[in-house]
């Protein structure tokens, strides 16, 4: 888990703090919170979708907002869903365990891409 979106990019693409993770496997599921501080979730997003390695990973938008333009902003950058997060926090973890569920388990995903 992230603490912010730098972080989260420097985790994905293996940079920085991160550079060990180099030829380390990406996830098969990114839920991401557009409240990210230094760079926001929808900041995220556009790189994620502007990187050949990452663009065809689900992101899934988890967040309290529940601005339009945040919901539009979303679907527009690449997002696969949009989720607003419950306020109580046992329904809170319900949703983050059907999300996966769903998303681990039951999507078909894209195929892996080839590194040649």
């Amino acid at each position: 888990m992230a603490r912010d979106g730098i972080e989260a990019l420097d985790f994905l693409f293996a940079r920085g703090d991160h550079s060990s993770r180099a030829g380390a496997p990406l996830p098969a599921l990114i839920i991401l919170d557009l409240k990210l501080p230094k760079l926001d979730g929808l900041g995220v997003l556009k790189a994620l979708r502007q990187d050949e390695r990452t663009q065809l990973i689900p992101v899934v938008i988890l967040t309290s907002s529940k601005e339009e333009q945040d919901l539009i902003s979303g679907y527009s950058l690449g997002a696969n869903s949009y989720v607003r997060k419950p306020v109580d926090f046992a329904e809170f973890l319900e949703a983050v365990k059907v999300l996966g569920i769903y998303w681990l388990m039951m999507n078909q995903g894209p195929p892996p891409r080839s590194t040649t």
